[in-house]
This record gives C-alpha cells, structure tokens and sequence, in this order.
C-alpha cells in the first residue's frame, strides 16, 4: 500500500471559487492549493510534491524532468493536452483525467446557445429594458427572425456521451438528428441517421460539435466545409476550440454564408482583442462555461479525489497515458 503523498493543487480556482470544499482532497494528505500558477512559479510550488493537480498550468517535458519527486498527475478535466504524456510515461507516472463529468451540463449549454440565436432572447429582454415595448404601437413586436426547432436538422459530429445526450434532447424539441463519429457508433439508435461527414454540413440546420481535438479534427471547421452548409444553418461549438478555423468561421458570419455561430470555447483563452470572432456578424461567444455548473464541478473534484484515492492504495482508475 503506498503511503500518503503531498499534494499541490496549481490552478483550482475555476474548479472551486469558494462555492465548493476541498474537505475531500485534504483528507488523502497535506494539500497546498493555489487558485493559478503561472508558468515561473510551477518548479517551486510543486517541488517536493508527490501528486500534483493541474487544470490547464502546463506540464510539459522539462518541467516533469525537473520534478524528481513526482509520483502522480491528475488533470482536473477531461481533457489532458496540457500534460506531455510520453514524458510522464517514461517516468513511469500515471495522468489522469476526469471523463463525462460534465455530459448534462454541456448539452444543456448547447442548447442555452441554440435557443438565444433562434429565439434572441436577451436581446428582447434588453429591448424591453430599454422601452421598446413600452412605446410600441401593439402587443408585441420582434426584430429578429423567430426560428421554431420542431422539424428542424441537428448534426452533431462526435457521438459520444454529450452527443448522444445531445442527441436525445433534439429529438424532444421535435428534430431531425444526423451523426457522424470516427467510431462509427450505429446501433442501439434506430432514430438517428448516421452518415458521412460532408452529408451532416450540406443537410444539417444545426451543427454542433462533440468531437476530440486530434490531429485529425483541428481546423475542422473551415472554409471548404463551412461552403457546404446552408445559408440558414447555425454553428455550435462547446467542444474543443481549435476545431474551428476561427478566421474562416468570421468570413462566412460576415459574408452571410451562414446564418449564425455560437461558441463556448476558442483557440485561445482568453482570447486576444483581435480575434475576428468578437466582432463577427451573428456571433454568440461565452467564456468556457458549459462544463461550470456547481453540480458538475463538484462531480468533476470528487472524481478527482477518487482517482487519487484509488492511486494511493495501488489501483489506477481514469489512466490516459498507458502506465
């Protein structure tokens, strides 16, 4: 049985503001948490530290080289880029990561976002607040497109957990689904029409994406695929945000190739002032929130306490990197 080790926390605070305890992860052994790091301060904060907790705080190769007391990394969310697997691996410490944590919480995102471009929600409510209503000559007014979901086409790319649950409420609302997933996931779902990649962007009113960030699908949204969409047809993206080619996404909002995105993540975060997203035409931009519900953050940091829980008595549960 190993022994308690260390543990440092490097950026806790998005997982738990205040709002959450870390009672749980203090029980396992000597906690040191921070609410972020910045890349100068990593080495000191997590020398000595057997099991060290990141989010986003980088832990590439010369950083795992240089941290020789370092037995264990469990990265606070599912994905795990921001640790260099291999280096942990050849070192022979497990990574792991927290999986469907989030699945309720960021399909109900999706369609926070899907609602807002098709029924314009706060920019009514501001209308009223601003005495719109109270001036206008009938009982009711819009000034926006009112867009029903019944009948309508959802293509969802990447059929896993948050797309199947995705899924499952679009057809509640009344839609059509078509997927598309690597894994060619087709049974058990007589309702859905699984097909090709390019049949989902030339047929879909909505596309929205589910699918990992690989070598494969980084820049999938682009010019060429955003060409075979209709003219009327939305973008949601509460996956990865280097899935989208954000400079070919701004032209075809500009250009009026499409009728509208919507995205919860972007290729960096922050963004930069100059992302051509902020000010493209029809662009609803929220900052990384979907997974962010109290209920799903405390599901994600108890996950956390039970891989480490798990580690500290000889078992590995969540392993990504092969150790």
């Amino acid at each position: 049985m190993q022994s308690a080790k260390k543990i440092v926390v490097l950026d806790g605070f998005t997982l738990n503001p205040g709002d959450l305890t870390w009672n749980g992860l203090q029980s396992l052994g000597e906690c040191s948490i921070y609410d972020r790091t910045a890349p100068d301060l990593v080495l000191e904060r997590a020398a000595k530290s057997g099991i060290i907790l990141t989010n986003k705080t980088v832990l590439d190769r010369p950083v795992i080289e240089m941290l020789p007391d370092m037995k264990y990394i469990g990265v606070m969310a599912t994905g795990y880029n921001v640790v260099d697997l291999d280096a942990a691996r050849e070192r022979g410490i497990p990574v792991t990561n927290v999986p469907k944590y989030g699945t309720q919480s960021v399909a109900q995102m999706v369609f926070a976002l899907l609602l807002e471009m098709t029924q314009q929600v706060a920019h009514h409510a501001q209308t009223v607040r601003n005495g719109h209503w109270s001036k206008n000559p009938d009982f009711c007014y819009w000034d926006y497109p009112l867009i029903e979901l019944d009948g309508l086409t959802l293509g969802i790319i990447g059929f896993g957990s948050i797309g199947q649950t995705v899924a499952k409420i679009a057809q509640a609302f009344g839609m059509k689904v078509l997927a598309y997933d690597i894994n060619q996931i087709q049974t058990g779902y007589p309702a859905i029409n699984f097909t090709d990649m390019n049949t989902i962007f030339r047929d879909s009113d909505v596309v929205s994406l589910h699918c990992p960030l690989t070598a494969e699908s980084e820049g999938l949204i682009n010019t060429y695929r955003l060409s075979l969409m209709k003219k009327t047809a939305y973008l949601i993206n509460t996956g990865r945000g280097p899935l989208v080619n954000e400079s070919d996404l701004a032209n075809a909002l500009n250009s009026g190739k499409i009728a509208g995105a919507a995205l919860d993540v972007l290729q960096v975060e922050p963004p930069p002032p100059d992302n051509p997203l902020l000010s493209a035409k029809n662009c609803f931009i929220t900052p990384h929130i979907a997974w962010a519900t109290r209920a799903s953050r405390s599901r994600l940091l108890n996950i956390v306490v039970d891989n480490i829980r798990a580690y500290l008595v000889g078992e590995y549960k969540n392993v990504v990197n092969g150790v």
